[in-house]
């Protein structure tokens, strides 16, 4: 997976980006926000997720770590995928939205184009106090292993759930163990396979 980018930029939409890495050119969808901060022809460095859905992989980029976080932990929630939560970036800061959920404000997060009443109270119900590490210090956030992040999403895409997708992740990881292997080895095909095939849906 591509984790972040650093290079020139060649071109810029209101929601799209180009960043040459070494010659490469890389279209990555960003927010209205971060767009105006890039200019074409300067270096820029942005931290990226990647969907991968059976028809393509598509690139998000962001200018903090924070907002990278929070564009894939928004997506854990029913029913946001990844066109809502950009919507909610481009509307929240991590900040807003971390102190909207903390005070169940749901008109400030029904602002947010295509979320409506229901998906702000749902947004609510299932975020409230995972936002905790999200704070203007930047605290960090305990991650899992790279290749399991990487195979989660990669799950998530394909359209497992968060707890479909993290079952059959662990029973990879439980097959794996038993010939003595580390999965961070395996490449993510290899894994995404193994994980399909293991029927945890």
């Amino acid at each position: 997976m591509i984790a972040s980018l650093s290079g020139r930029i060649r071109a810029i939409s209101n929601d799209r980006a180009v960043v040459d890495v070494n010659g490469v050119g890389y279209s990555v969808f960003v927010t209205p926000t971060t767009s105006t901060s890039l200019n074409i022809g300067a270096e820029a460095h942005l931290f990226t997720t990647m969907v991968v859905r059976e028809d393509s992989l598509t690139l998000f980029g962001f200018l903090d770590e924070q907002s990278r976080i929070l564009f894939e932990l928004v997506q854990t929630v029913s029913g946001i995928g990844p066109k809502v939560a950009m919507s909610i970036l481009s509307v929240l800061s991590p900040d807003d939205l971390a102190t909207a959920i903390a005070q169940e404000n749901v008109v400030s997060i029904e602002r947010v184009p295509g979320i409506g009443r229901k998906g702000a109270q749902r947004l609510i119900l299932e975020l409230k106090g995972k936002l905790d590490d999200l704070s203007p210090a930047g605290a960090k956030v305990k991650h899992q292993p790279p290749w399991r992040e990487d195979l989660v999403s990669a799950l998530v895409g394909l359209g497992y759930s968060a707890k479909q997708a993290d079952g059959a992740v662990s029973k990879v990881a439980s097959e794996i163990a038993i010939t003595g292997s580390d999965p961070a080895s395996y490449e993510l095909s290899e894994l995404l396979r193994s994980a399909l095939q293991s029927g945890g849906r």
